[in-house]
């Protein structure tokens, strides 16, 4: 006896030939038919596969476009919304991904917002990102002042008093900034936090007399060595999440430069761990508690780490070693903050393409340290919307400036960048449009 088969499973050919037997009028037929199944599958899995992505088209094409025609750019730039694997622009290749991660990576352009920016200024920002090629915005969660801005319940937080109402509608700015499919990032202050250090003494950095250390601005830092402070910012960082943030990026993820740090007394486990050290073990603590929790985790560091091991020791900040522990790296590298001369650019601030170009190159070389295959993160540098006028070599910056900058960004095969702008006053003719 014939087995017999499930019918889902194959289609049975041998039956073909009595169709030959039929008129030519029912041939024509049942190919017209074949051609409308065809067409409805067609738009069935079209719909099918807008579904399963959440709907997210219209931010996968938002962006794309505008920077394909951009002028010595080295690719074309993909959609921001990937929901395959992200391509690592350093490798070329695609990054290993968990199969249990839901991330899903956006290629980021986007603005540095204040929590006081994105209450007064908020129409003028979401029309920014409305009509042009912004996809993204990095808000203050936990700002420099170490203050929380919004109500979160973090038990860390209500202790100190750190948290504020400066953003009073946290939950209805985060389902606006998803129907606007803005891609919201939290800015999360890390170890330059005075609130913390005066609330609790024993959690700041100390000079060796025991009295508090205290910046050039006469304020406080806390002591990247205690660990109770890792544990605070990842409390932090988790409510931001919560809350509806898709990415925690770290700031002022370093040791102070000010007046007297060679003189500071980091307790006893500086005498084991070096700066660089104990910055690369929170760095791998913040990405691991943090990830399972569906956000991606960046940190912003000195653009001039990635050439000067000098800078990378006092900061603590080693580019390689923290990018293994990264979603994201994120290096400031503002023309007017590289030297006359650096990296043979006269006057940096008065060419910005060549300057931009030339660290991003650097940036590059560097992270070819690590081994192919291994994980590295995606670089998304920091650029500058602002002028410099307290530096001796500067110019007004406007939309020439910075499209230079994003062109140096993109010539180098880098295809994600933040602006910065203290008060958030961006340059809108700078953008491309939607």
């Amino acid at each position: 006896m014939r087995k017999r088969r499930n019918k889902d499973m194959y289609i049975d050919y041998s039956k073909s030939y009595l169709y030959r037997r039929r008129s030519r009028g029912s041939k024509i037929a049942g190919i017209i038919i074949v051609v409308i199944l065809a067409f409805v599958f067609g738009i069935g899995t079209y719909y099918a596969v807008r579904i399963k992505t959440g709907g997210e088209y219209r931010l996968n094409r938002k962006h794309d476009m505008a920077d394909n025609n951009e002028e010595n750019s080295a690719e074309i730039i993909p959609s921001p919304v990937i929901t395959t694997a992200p391509i690592n622009d350093d490798t070329g290749e695609e990054e290993v991904v968990d199969e249990s991660d839901t991330r899903t990576p956006v290629r980021v352009k986007g603005l540095y917002v204040t929590s006081r920016a994105i209450m007064d200024k908020r129409d003028e920002i979401i029309e920014i990102a409305d009509t042009t090629e912004i996809n993204a915005l990095v808000i203050d969660v936990k700002d420099d002042n170490g203050r929380i801005t919004f109500q979160m319940d973090s038990p860390k937080a209500q202790e100190i008093g750190a948290t504020t109402n400066t953003i009073s509608d946290i939950d209805a700015l985060m389902r606006l900034l998803k129907i606007k499919n803005i891609y919201p990032i939290a800015r999360i202050v890390a170890f330059k936090d005075p609130y913390l250090a005066e609330q609790r003494h024993e959690l700041a950095i100390k000079n060796k007399d025991g009295s508090l250390y205290r910046d050039n601005n006469g304020e406080c830092w806390v002591n990247p060595y205690e660990k109770e402070v890792w544990d605070y910012l990842i409390e932090v960082s988790t409510k931001a999440a919560e809350a509806g943030f898709m990415e925690i990026q770290f700031d002022y993820i370093r040791f102070s430069t000010g007046k007297g740090m060679s003189n500071a007394d980091f307790g006893p486990l500086a005498e084991e761990k070096t700066k660089e050290d104990i910055i690369i073990e929170f760095t791998q603590y913040a990405y691991e508690s943090l990830k399972p929790l569906g956000v991606f985790v960046s940190a912003d560091v000195y653009g001039t780490i990635i050439s000067s091991s000098i800078d990378a020791g006092l900061v603590g900040q080693n580019y390689v070693e923290m990018s293994k522990y990264l979603d994201y790296i994120c290096p400031m590298i503002y023309p007017s903050h590289f030297a006359d001369g650096n990296y043979g650019v006269e006057h940096p601030d008065l060419e910005p393409f060549n300057i931009i170009r030339k660290v991003l190159r650097a940036s590059k070389n560097k992270l070819n340290e690590i081994p192919e295959g291994e994980h590295r993160a995606i670089v998304r540098p920091w650029l500058q919307d602002f002028t410099a006028t307290w530096i001796k070599n500067y110019q007004e910056y406007g939309p020439s400036q910075i499209r230079e900058q994003i062109s140096g960004v993109y010539v180098v095969g880098y295809s994600e960048w933040l602006l910065w702008n203290a008060s958030c006053n961006y340059t809108v003719d700078a953008l491309r449009k939607e």
